[in-house]
């Protein structure tokens, strides 16, 4: 299949869709603070990215193009949304610290990877639930920023999801470091 027909199908569209979204999402937290349509925004980009992955399997529309897509726009959700959050003293500077050391700490392992000829690896189960597990705390913690009694009882299960989806976000970084350093050292040493 062509790189251009790869790209034109109905999965990958929607990942386009969710990384056309991330400058507009950033746009409405910082610039008009408008909280309900960038939660809207957000909530947009949840359900397409459980929609692609059941389109591409349902439709046989998987592709190398899609692999890379969907993570990208996950990832710059994710970081994007930490972003803004921490500018707007939604979530306090350790867990965007610690969520941007993890992303750079991958980003290593992939150039290391890369350069020693390997191609990545599968994501892993424990990656796609810190992704699933941090797109439900992104919208919560938006919504606890209001002060209405829903934004009061959303508040624990916020801030739950946000430390169970660090976690899980650390240890994926942490399996998936582990599976790098595996290949090349074994490479090296057969």
């Amino acid at each position: 299949m062509s790189p251009a027909r790869e790209l034109l199908t109905v999965p990958n569209l929607l990942s386009l869709l969710r990384l056309a979204g991330v400058p507009v999402f950033l746009w409405l937290l910082l610039g008009p603070r408008e909280d309900e349509w960038a939660l809207a925004l957000l909530v947009f980009g949840g359900f397409t990215d459980w929609l692609d992955g059941k389109l591409a399997r349902l439709l046989n529309q998987t592709s190398r193009v899609g692999q890379i897509l969907d993570p990208a726009a996950d990832r710059l959700y994710i970081m994007t949304a930490l972003l803004a959050f921490l500018l707007r003293d939604i979530v306090p500077t350790s867990i965007v610290l610690t969520l941007f050391a993890r992303e750079v700490a991958v980003g290593v392992a992939l150039l290391v990877l890369r350069r020693a000829g390997f191609a990545p690896p599968e994501v892993t189960y424990v990656g796609k639930a810190a992704t699933f597990t941090l797109m439900y705390a992104l919208p919560l913690l938006l919504i606890t920023k209001g002060d209405s009694a829903f934004a009061e009882a959303a508040r624990p299960f916020a801030f739950a999801f946000t430390v169970w989806g660090a976690v899980l976000y650390l240890w994926s970084a942490a399996l998936y470091v582990w599976q790098v350093a595996s290949a090349v050292v074994g490479r090296r040493g057969g």
